[in-house]
């Protein structure tokens, strides 16, 4: 069976742990039978251990019980950069390994509900475990908005992302974010709202910035050069901007400089929102 899962962009500023849009990049998994595991990798992530450790072996072994299968992924989503490329791997691997619900399983595995979910179920989502399982729904997503990501070569480890942060925030930052969080969902349902403080973010981002300091200088690049808003995308450490479908390729040619300006090495890519999710094949 053969399963394509895309990337997500989770956070999306103020959407801690709780919003996240599909894009289109890719991972596909295919897993047929076999007499002992074997693993094929092909883009992104070829570099990792192709063992029993590899994340889709561990979901194929969940799903079935045992590994005699042989498993090839084919991926385009950067590893360790905020682009949800475990979560989209997990779920397109249990998709492959016949699971019957890849968004329990990716979350379980993951940890992410919210990137979960956007692989899953493609678009705008927001999510969250409740009793133990995942919660998602669809949000709306106007279809005028494209999205522009820098993706540096540098990886960000969401270990040492959660490490930078605080066990406690001040009430005031907090609900500066849920009003935000409001902001923002109305203004990618409708772009014509979109507010310029929609992608603001007190809970995570100023805690991770000493990760990434090039970060700051490249959101507010963004910005200036015509993006509705900008903020990390997820962990990091690539860099998220909302844009205007007829602005986006000029936002695109701005972040190439802003990398080169900041002496980042990476690429600015122009994405579109992936509507469909989680494909499988047989």
């Amino acid at each position: 069976m053969r399963a394509r899962c895309p990337c997500s962009s989770a956070n999306l500023g103020p959407g801690f742990d709780a919003l996240a849009l599909a894009l289109n990049l890719y991972v596909e998994v295919e897993i047929v039978e076999a007499d002992a595991l074997t693993i094929k990798t092909e883009g992104a992530g070829a570099e990792l251990p192709q063992g029993p450790t590899h994340l889709a072996a561990v979901v194929a072994r969940q799903v079935l019980g045992h590994d005699n299968v042989a498993i090839t992924v084919r991926s385009d989503i950067p590893v360790a950069r905020g682009l949800g490329s475990s979560a989209a791997l997990a779920a397109a691997a249990a998709a492959a390994a016949g699971a019957t619900d890849p968004l329990a399983i990716a979350t379980a595995v993951d940890g992410h509900a919210e990137n979960a979910a956007a692989s899953v179920l493609g678009g705008l989502v927001a999510a969250t475990v409740v009793d133990g399982a995942p919660v998602a729904r669809s949000l709306a997503l106007d279809h005028r908005l494209a999205f522009v990501v820098l993706v540096p070569d540098r990886m960000l480890s969401t270990r040492d992302a959660r490490a930078a942060l605080h066990d406690e925030v001040p009430l005031h930052d907090a609900a500066a974010n849920l009003g935000r969080l409001g902001l923002l969902i109305a203004g990618l349902a409708n772009a014509d709202v979109f507010s310029p403080h929609a992608m603001d973010d007190t809970l995570h981002q100023p805690y991770r910035i000493p990760l990434f300091p090039e970060s700051v200088a490249l959101m507010d690049g963004l910005r200036a050069a015509g993006a509705l808003g900008a903020a990390w995308s997820g962990a990091g450490s690539t860099i998220v901007a909302v844009a205007m479908s007829d602005a986006a390729d000029a936002v695109r040619a701005a972040g190439e400089s802003l990398l080169a300006e900041a002496n980042v090495k990476g690429r600015a890519l122009r994405l579109e929102p992936d509507r469909d999710g989680l494909v499988v094949t047989h």
